[in-house]
């Protein structure tokens, strides 16, 4: 786990610049839309890099907690699955659900580890 959650903290910082005024080829690189005002782009970016340093923080303590695990698995799940939803919706060029699919992945293997724990 404690690889997956480094993994994913280097995942996070990218996806945190991508979400930057700055990150905006990167974005358009992953067929996301553009037109976006800088606030709202910040906003996401400094979620995404605030859970990147808690997956850091996570993976070097290798102390995973159950409810910041769920939460982040909700999140990789529901970022995919929004991305994947708007391309079958036409939204979406299909490399943007592809280009999350390391959220798919990250997502499934923190499920997987909480239904695999026993109850404390």
């Amino acid at each position: 786990m404690s690889r997956a959650l480094l993994a994913t903290s280097v995942m996070n910082a990218c996806g945190a610049y991508a979400f930057t005024p700055w990150g905006a080829p990167l974005r358009a690189l992953v067929g996301l839309p553009a037109g976006a005002h800088p606030l709202y782009i910040l906003i996401i970016g400094s979620f995404v890099g605030l859970f990147g340093l808690g997956y850091l923080y996570t993976g070097l303590t290798a102390r995973a907690d159950p409810l910041f695990i769920a939460i982040a698995g909700a999140g990789k799940l529901a970022f995919f699955g929004l991305l994947a939803a708007f391309w079958l919706m036409g939204e979406l060029p299909i490399h943007a659900p592809v280009a999350a699919v390391g959220d798919l992945v990250f997502g499934s293997m923190f499920v997987a580890w909480l239904l695999g724990r026993t109850v404390d």
